[in-house]
């Protein structure tokens, strides 16, 4: 035996311990979510969680929980001792926050670590020192108080990796602040150094959120409550205006358990696939309720990952909740805060091709797009052409359609009654949410007046966004046409690539791909999708097939389909410097009103902003 080999022996528990303790507590914070979950398991109303330097130096959290006997004190210390799972089926079926027994033997291994707690009915409460077993008399009310001091000083190389007072309080806050999100029954107090930090009182659902993230977040997002099969999700979905850089306000949780799920965030970024512009982050709150039997929560010691059992039901539950709560447009839910709903008014379709003008079409350019109001009240502005009588190519400057230097009328003459357009002064904003046009703004702009203020319409990206969704419509989920290539593309092709053409041959010519085997490694591309005749066919069946592979067949062909149709409504919709008459203008507004999602156009971008009497008020210093 060579005397330079050690012999295989049982580790100590004290080193087993510091292990394990690397893997369940990373920071501060760590031991602050371990215990937060332990005092709502233990059935806490009110949870407080005191600090010291950021809880590098002392963390205390108490709670009015159930407490723990006297007697089970030294047992909660063990490794692996609980008293919420007994055996393999309730570890399947698991609801309680902490489970695995881990906690306050890795806490202690790493720092100095002491337990107060109290029963109902004990005459007094009893502590119990981690570190030399003493256990004593204690004065406090019914629930535990745990005290953590000096984390990490038994590993002081662990200690060295900690960051700043400040960033490590940060996440303390962070990790209390999703327990309250899940648990708007309990209420939380965080003090650092003897002030109060964060406070959150026992409030509705709807309340806590507004308390936790703030009245913005409330005011950029919307209600989701929806259900399919096992699955329920209620929460809040972001609007694509609140989104952020970072991806700091996303809270999934899972039975109640904060979770960072892969799959879930994938659902959650398709549904925002259409409507954010670049790499924004989108902000959301989703409580997913499930069946415990089928969701794993027993995949990492931290307990912030989950394994679903059927994990494409989930991610569809997450896209189509999100997707429903987004569809509908912000501008009738505004008008609708202000006036009440009126009875339908009829649409009658009306052409608006115009004849071809130096090479280039005037109007709109897609007829399907105007439906004008069978009884359009008369406008208030007009652009100076029509105004003077001359042709409707004349300039866009908006100028108001009366005698130029007519006096005022009093709004106490009785002529005042008889001007032909007081009725018109203030529109019906329940019929028209985005308001009447006013005129058109350096070729690009529509202006509109509502009840709140000064519509302002990017043309361009309300009408991608009204062509996009009418063609997705249109299409369903026909395949699309190809054009075959006259000499075919070849490209080497990796294995992943290889094994995604051969097994998914019906999904490429979906999209109007053929990509067949060549050679060995080889592929060739023999059509593209007619709508691209430009595209590069190796460019475009490598991002196809890796699409395929990494999000399945249906949701692979679904998006590059509506990648393929934003294009189209892109090149489709009206450009820039066309020349648009006030019903066109009208028309586009009416048709943003009744289209999903034309708050963004395809790319993300906004596609209207109001701006407010106040702030035009506010402009001009008036009544001030």
């Amino acid at each position: 035996m060579n005397p330079d080999r050690r012999p295989i022996r049982e580790l100590p528990d004290e080193l087993v311990s510091q292990i394990a303790a690397g893997e369940v507590i990373e920071r501060p914070a760590s031991v602050v979510r371990e215990l937060v979950d332990n005092a709502l398991d233990a059935g806490a109303t009110q949870v407080t969680v005191r600090l010291m330097a950021g809880g590098v130096r002392s963390i205390v959290v108490e709670d009015d929980g159930h407490g723990i006997p006297t007697d089970q004190l030294p047992l909660a210390l063990k490794r692996h001792a609980t008293s919420k799972i007994a055996n393999l089926a309730e570890l399947e079926s698991v609801a309680t926050m902490g489970f695995r027994g881990e906690a306050l033997a890795a806490i202690a291994s790493v720092a100095e670590l002491s337990i107060a707690s109290r029963c109902e009915g004990d005459a007094h409460a009893h502590r119990l020192d981690a570190r030399s077993g003493e256990l004593q008399p204690a004065a406090r009310a019914r629930g535990t108080s745990v005290e953590v001091r000096e984390l990490f000083f038994a590993t002081p190389a662990r200690r060295k990796f900690l960051k700043t007072d400040a960033t490590e309080l940060a996440h303390c806050v962070d990790a209390v602040r999703r327990h309250a999100l899940a648990r708007p029954d309990v209420g939380f107090a965080i003090w650092h150094e003897g002030r109060l930090v964060e406070q959150w009182r026992p409030a509705t659902p709807e309340q806590r959120i507004a308390d936790v993230l703030g009245a913005d977040f409330i005011d950029g997002s919307r209600p989701l409550a929806a259900s399919f099969g096992p699955l329920r999700l209620e929460g809040r979905a972001g609007l694509p205006d609140a989104a952020r850089a970072r991806a700091d306000q996303q809270y999934v949780y899972v039975n109640g358990r904060f979770v960072r799920d892969r799959l879930i965030a994938h659902g959650a970024r398709s549904a925002y696939e259409d409507v954010l512009h670049g790499q924004r982050q989108p902000v959301y709150v989703l409580f997913i309720d499930i069946d415990p039997q089928r969701v794993d929560v027993n995949v990492h010691p931290t307990k912030i990952e989950v394994r679903f059992r059927d994990g494409r039901e989930v991610h569809q539950a997450v896209r189509h909740a999100i997707e429903a709560a987004l569809a509908e447009s912000r501008a009738p839910q505004e008008a609708a805060a202000t006036a009440p709903q009126p009875a339908p008014v009829p649409f009658t379709p009306v052409t608006t091709w115009r004849p071809m003008v130096g090479g280039e079409q005037r109007g709109l350019g897609l007829q399907e797009l105007a439906w004008l109001r069978a009884e359009e009240p008369a406008p208030r502005w007009t652009t100076l052409g029509a105004a003077n009588g001359g042709a409707a190519g004349g300039p866009t400057t908006a100028v108001l359609d009366t005698p130029a230097m007519a006096p005022v009328a009093s709004t106490s003459s009785p002529s005042a009654a008889n001007e032909p357009h007081a009725a018109a002064a203030a529109p019906d904003d329940a019929a028209w949410p985005l308001g009447r046009a006013l005129a058109q703004l350096a070729g690009a702009y529509i202006l509109a007046e509502n009840r709140h203020g000064l519509v302002i319409v990017d043309m361009h990206a309300a009408h991608e966004r009204i062509v996009y969704e009418r063609l997705k419509r249109t299409q369903g989920d026909a395949a699309l046409a190809a054009q075959p290539l006259l000499i075919p593309a070849t490209f080497a092709a990796t294995g992943d690539e290889w094994a995604t053409a051969e097994a998914q041959p019906e999904a490429l010519a979906a999209l109007g791909l053929d990509v067949a085997p060549l050679a060995p490694g080889v592929l060739a591309v023999r059509s593209r999708p007619a709508a691209l005749p430009d595209a590069d066919p190796v460019a475009l069946a490598r991002a196809v097939l890796a699409e395929l592979a990494e999000v399945g067949a249906s949701r692979a062909v679904q998006r590059a389909r509506d990648d393929l149709l934003a294009t189209m409504a892109c090149h489709g919709a009206v450009r820039a410097n066309r020349t648009l008459t006030l019903a066109e203008m009208n028309a586009l507004l009416r048709d943003m009103e009744r289209t999903e999602r034309a708050d963004q156009c395809n790319h993300g971008r906004p596609t209207w902003r109001q701006v407010t009497m106040k702030e035009l008020d506010a402009l001009f210093l008036r009544g001030r």
